[in-house]
Parts: structure tokens; C-alpha cells; sequence
């Protein structure tokens, strides 16, 4: 399989239909050890300042949620205790949207991957954010990296997938955005990080 990174114009699309349209799509890490590639198969959307889960939740502007007011496009990462977590960035400038890469299904790389994961079973790869990207050792430096271009992109993938939506998991004590239907999910896959 050849991969091409996705064209920017992708990214141009409102937030919660990127989250939907994120889902089949290729996450690819051109890695100095070896070619990693993941299918997207779970997303969460995060709407900016009147979602009060999002980091930019009030127009929250911080050294952390900068990147978030830049284009479309760009690379969000952030830390949550030890683990990175990616997102990309969506929304014009100055409005401070996101979708959280939430799982992937590995495709190719599967010993790198084993390599980045340790003993943990193929199944636990990659089924979680935090997982995702140390799968991928994808670190902190993709901060401001725009996701259609190389070594770290997005590329076309599986377009006919049944989606699942519900709401977002782990964003408790946010009021009613703990109900809202933006979690995107390949319907079924075994790989999706939590079912409830």
C-alpha cells in the first residue's frame, strides 16, 4: 500500500463531522526505525468554548491550548500523566475545536509497535489515546506539526464503515457535555477503547 498524506482541504470541514470523517482514514508515522500505520477507528469531537469538556472551554487560552486558535489541521498534543495524546485541530482560527484520536487498528508496523508497547497483548495496543500515540511513539515535538504532511499524517483510508456515536468517555464533572453525542467509532471493532 502506498500512502499519501490527506490534503489539507480535508481538515476544512466542521468539527463534528471531521470526528466522523477521521474514522477509516490512516494514521501513518514515517518512524527512524520503520514504517507504523493505524486505522483510525475511534474519535471524539471537543467544540471549544462552550464545551465545557475541551481545554479551551471560556476561549481558555494557555501555553498548552495555543495551538488549538491556529488553522485546521495542525497537530494538538498534550500530556495526561505519563501518556501523549494526539488530537487535530479543527475550526477557523481563533475558534478552539479539536477531535481526540481516541484508538486505531494496527495495519503495518506491528513489531515496532510491540517494540514502543512491551508485553502488552496486540489487542491493548492501541485501543486507548494515551496507547495510541506511545504505539506510535508519537511525543510531544508533533506540537504544531500540521497532520498532511510528512513524517506524521493522516492519509485516505476505508470510507465504508458503520459508525457508532455516543458520548465521550473519561470527562467527568463537565456538567451536561459528559451526555453529548460526539464519540465517533467503527461499529464493532474490537479495538475501541471503552463501550458503555
Amino acid at each position: 500500500m502506498n500512502f499519501q498524506p490527506i490534503s489539507p482541504d480535508f481538515f476544512q470541514q466542521p468539527t463534528i463531522e471531521l470526528a466522523r470523517n477521521l474514522v477509516g482514514q490512516y494514521l501513518v508515522h514515517q518512524h527512524a526505525e520503520g514504517l507504523m500505520v493505524v486505522k483510525i477507528i475511534e474519535t471524539e469531537a471537543y467544540m471549544g468554548p462552550e464545551d465545557r469538556a475541551a481545554h479551551s472551554y471560556g476561549n481558555r487560552r494557555t501555553k498548552r491550548t495555543e495551538i488549538m486558535f491556529g488553522e485546521a489541521g495542525l497537530v494538538y498534543t498534550y500530556q495526561m500523566h505519563t501518556h501523549t495524546l494526539m488530537n487535530v485541530v479543527s475550526g477557523p482560527p481563533d475558534k478552539p475545536q479539536a477531535v481526540l484520536l481516541r484508538a486505531g487498528e494496527p495495519i503495518i508496523g506491528q513489531e515496532l509497535m510491540g517494540k514502543f508497547r512491551g508485553t502488552t497483548p496486540m489487542k491493548n495496543w492501541t485501543n486507548g489515546p494515551g496507547k495510541l500515540a506511545k504505539a506510535l511513539d508519537v511525543r510531544m515535538s508533533y506540537y504544531g506539526h500540521h497532520w498532511s504532511k510528512e513524517p506524521l499524517f493522516i492519509a485516505p483510508g476505508q470510507r465504508d464503515i458503520e459508525i457508532e456515536i455516543g458520548p465521550r468517555v473519561g470527562i467527568q464533572n463537565t456538567g451536561e457535555a459528559v451526555h453529548y453525542p460526539y464519540r465517533f467509532s467503527e461499529k464493532g471493532h474490537p479495538m475501541v477503547s471503552k463501550y458503555r
